[in-house]
């Protein structure tokens, strides 16, 4: 049996930058996605602190150590500038191998700098 497992997680990232006119997906700061191991053009989930909004996309890498967090396309109407947002990366694991394994969580600070890792 597969099981699915919270293997990433970027904490408390500030949203930059909303384009509506983009195909569609989140731009992350291309530091901050190598940091949690999620790769370009990987599906995550986010969850939006300030309006409960929960919804699904893909990453595209934004330029590196410039903090962006860029909601593009549809993805521009469930978020505002400056909103807080969780990112999570989920992963399929045998169940035999689930036991004991701990996402990588990247912890930002208020300007998308990575404070922590965990």
């Amino acid at each position: 049996m597969l099981r699915c497992i919270l293997r990433a997680k970027i904490h408390l990232a500030t949203v930059t930058e909303s384009n509506l006119e983009y195909e569609g997906s989140i731009t992350i700061d291309e530091t901050i996605i190598k940091k949690a191991g999620i790769l370009p053009y990987e599906q995550v989930m986010i969850s939006n602190l300030n309006n409960g909004e929960r919804f699904e996309t893909y990453v595209i890498p934004g330029k590196k150590n410039s903090g962006e967090i860029c909601l593009n396309g549809p993805t521009a109407r469930k978020g505002v500038v400056g909103d807080k947002i969780i990112i999570f990366c989920y992963g399929y694991v045998e169940d035999s191998k689930s036991k004991g394994l701990k996402p990588k969580i990247v912890l930002l600070d208020k300007n998308n700098k990575i404070a922590k890792v965990k």
